[in-house]
């Protein structure tokens, strides 16, 4: 474990050793500034390996590279090894995900395949590769989505990864109860690559900045679910309380 320190105060909090999945870009490269930033050391990982490196180069601090694909078990179980002699960290963060919204009668199966094979398998494969790399009570966490709050339109594969993805985190929490800290992280609407594929206009449309502010914050505290903007994760949440009769006709009026 990390033995740094920050100065300049009566209890300066411990640097920490973070593993970052889907750290290239969006939100995942705006929490590595934020953690780099405050004196944390960061093992960087995503597909791109050169966007890393220049990534790593940018950062205060010294900071590790780690290439890996969530999508390919092959992937995995390699950062997995090269993780063990890394050593023992304190959270493990997965960021990465697929993401194409389409009518579903123009999806292209192989994509929809690959969509679940990453969101969700590789979400599952992350969390038990993060068992055996992360020290006792350390945290991991876990990214849903509020499109995972109730199934919306266009983005069908999507939402339905992100579902279960919350669903799995909720299982792992009671699971892993006393072993390790399991969250859930559940982003609205962030201005990334991703989301510039939408069609529609996104209320409470955030930047990746802010977003990785409101993480960074929230896993700090004791919540299991990180959720932002609260002006629209909140009705949201109560959209998901409603009979079906009432949930749809407001779902259509959101993105209309």
């Amino acid at each position: 474990m990390p033995e740094g320190r920050r100065s300049g105060g009566p209890n300066p909090r411990r640097s920490e050793r973070i593993w970052l999945i889907g750290a290239s870009e969006g939100i995942g490269e705006a929490l590595a500034r934020a953690y780099a930033d405050r004196g944390d050391s960061l093992i960087l990982s995503a597909r791109t390996e050169a966007r890393l490196h220049v990534l790593a180069e940018t950062l205060p601090g010294s900071h590790d590279v780690l290439p890996l694909d969530i999508g390919d078990d092959q992937s995995i179980a390699q950062a997995q090894l090269a993780m063990r002699s890394i050593g023992p960290v304190d959270r493990v963060i997965n960021m990465a995900a697929l993401y194409d919204p389409g009518q579903v009668e123009e999806l292209d199966l192989q994509r929809a395949s690959d969509i679940v094979r990453v969101n969700l398998v590789g979400t599952l494969m992350v969390a038990r590769a993060a068992v055996s790399v992360l020290r006792p009570a350390g945290q991991l966490a876990l990214c849903g989505s509020v499109a995972g709050y109730f199934g919306l339109p266009q983005g069908q594969i999507y939402s339905a990864t992100k579902a279960a993805v919350i669903n799995l985190a909720e299982s792992l929490r009671i699971e892993l109860s006393g072993r390790f800290d399991v969250r859930l992280l559940s982003p609205g609407f962030v201005d990334t690559r991703l989301t510039q594929k939408n069609a529609f206009a996104m209320p409470g449309l955030m930047t990746p900045e802010g977003a990785a502010q409101a993480i960074v914050r929230g896993l700090d505290r004791r919540p299991f679910e990180v959720h932002f903007p609260r002006r629209l994760t909140l009705p949201l949440k109560l959209l998901r309380l409603l009979p079906y009769a009432l949930a749809f006709p407001l779902t259509r009026r959101l993105l209309r």
